[in-house]
């Protein structure tokens, strides 16, 4: 296993609750060195962070690790099977209550 990869396995399974379930796999292309992320649906969150802040700080910091060893490093975190769902907007405006205002006059 090269450093990059058990950079990356060693930090996620710091930060999950459930470590068994993180699985890290490394491909070479032309473009550099993609590694992949696969875990637990419970422990995206833990991961990803608020806003993205810890995935962020995850992706810097294998950058760092693979400059040192002059590559291109990304890392790719894949979203678990059924996912999060989209967020649910209103689909028309006859679902809104105006009665309160529709007689103002201003």
């Amino acid at each position: 296993m090269e450093f990059d990869q058990q950079f990356v396995e060693y930090v996620v399974k710091a930060i999950v609750n459930n470590p068994d379930d993180v699985k890290v796999s490394r491909t070479v292309d032309e473009r550099g060195v993609l590694i992949t992320l696969d875990l637990n649906p419970s422990d995206m969150g833990y991961v990803i962070g608020r806003q993205g802040q810890t995935a962020r700080a995850i992706r810097t910091l294998l950058k760092i690790v693979g400059a040192k060893n002059n590559a291109r490093v990304n890392l790719k975190i894949n979203e678990p099977e059924g996912g999060r769902p989209a967020p649910r907007r209103q689909e028309s405006r006859d679902e809104i209550d105006t009665s309160a205002v529709d007689n103002l006059t201003i």
